[in-house]
């Protein structure tokens, strides 16, 4: 890590359709050597067939299906005394916001369809009903900081 400043936060513009930041930056993450289009192409049609199953508006299943992801506690390695301990500390908003923007790609790429869109839209559809690998990888790691909460003295 540098020693100088901390690197300055930059700021997304928000997505041509929806008005959007997280969106973007959801895009941002979903794009492959730099293609932003085809990227674009997926999500929004990913949201048109979400919109056709749900029968409300997309960019609000995006977001409650977010926040169905996104941990509160995560474990972190800590090492005392020779000993490495898993220990349970609050996660930052930001770093909620990456990691279940992380999480919900990752597992739509694992999914079995056939294209990406259809991929996004079953994980969304999913994540929005409480099920799905994303959520499930959020209950995980609310599980796995719970059984370590005896190491939470260790927290710095």
């Amino acid at each position: 890590m540098s020693r100088r400043h901390a690197a300055e936060k930059r700021e997304v513009l928000p997505d041509a359709k929806y008005g959007d930041r997280v969106l973007t930056k959801f895009m941002n993450n979903l794009m492959v050597d730099g293609k932003k289009s085809v990227a674009e192409r997926i999500v929004y049609n990913a949201f048109t067939r979400v919109e056709g199953k749900l029968k409300k508006s997309p960019v609000e299943v995006f977001h409650e299906c977010l926040d169905n992801i996104k941990p509160s506690v995560e474990v972190r390695s800590r090492r005392v005394g020779g000993a490495t301990y898993q220990v349970p500390v609050e996660v930052r908003p930001e770093r909620r916001e990456a990691l279940a923007i992380r999480w919900l790609i990752d597992a739509s790429k694992k999914r079995n369809e056939h294209t990406m869109e259809e991929r996004l839209a079953g994980e969304l559809v999913d994540a929005v009903n409480g099920r799905g690998s994303a959520v499930k990888k959020r209950e995980d790691t609310h599980k796995m900081a719970d059984a370590n909460k005896a190491f939470s003295h260790y927290r710095w």
